[in-house]
């Protein structure tokens, strides 16, 4: 399972610590949980900071629970994330460090867009399905990759889970209730 989307300036999440941050880690929690009980084994994402990192993030958590559970993180070329402030590189080496398997589609530095457009054909090569935290009415640079599926869905059997912002606020709701039960009961809600 292909999971990305949004990067997160684009959702407006600088910290963990925000309310929001804790919605989406929550959401790709209950998306992971449903693909692993569906039969999905391994889930595949980049290392863009936003939706592709917290997915590894979560990934990894869940494998105490879902031992089955292998989680990559593919870059699209060499080096990838060095132009990043350096507590941003720090929690990429930490990612890739920490996942199943780590690679970069192209073994070169970045020189062209080709090398995007091969790590979507080669993320599209590699599983069976994607989800997808992209919401088609505002805009980001997850456009790439969904007209990239949707072309793909064109001549392939490609399921896609598209998760749009209404999509994302019922897991707010859900989060919010979750919370309220859990702290009543004395819980964490994590």
């Amino acid at each position: 399972m292909w999971i990305t989307g949004y990067r997160a300036y684009e959702l407006g999440v600088f910290s963990e610590k925000e309310p929001k941050f804790l919605v989406l880690q929550y959401a790709l929690k209950r998306l992971m949980i449903q693909a692993v009980e569906d039969g999905t084994n391994w889930l595949i994402t980049g290392g863009q900071m936003g939706i592709e990192q917290w997915a590894a993030q979560v990934g990894m958590a869940l494998k105490k629970d879902y031992p089955e559970l292998q989680v990559a993180m593919m870059t699209p070329f060499t080096h990838f994330g060095n132009n990043w402030k350096p507590d941003n590189q720090a929690k990429l080496a930490t990612l890739i460090s920490q996942v199943d398997f780590h690679a970069s589609v192209s073994n070169h530095d970045y020189s062209s867009p080709q090398q995007l457009r091969n790590y979507q054909e080669f993320m599209l090569t590699h599983t069976d399905g994607a989800i997808l935290v992209y919401d088609v009415d505002n805009e980001g640079k997850s456009r790439y990759d969904y007209n990239a599926i949707v072309k793909w869905q064109d001549e392939h059997d490609y399921p896609l889970q598209l998760v749009d912002f209404d999509q994302l606020q019922e897991f707010s709701y859900e989060f919010a209730e979750n919370s309220k039960e859990n702290s009543k009961k004395g819980f964490n809600s994590n």
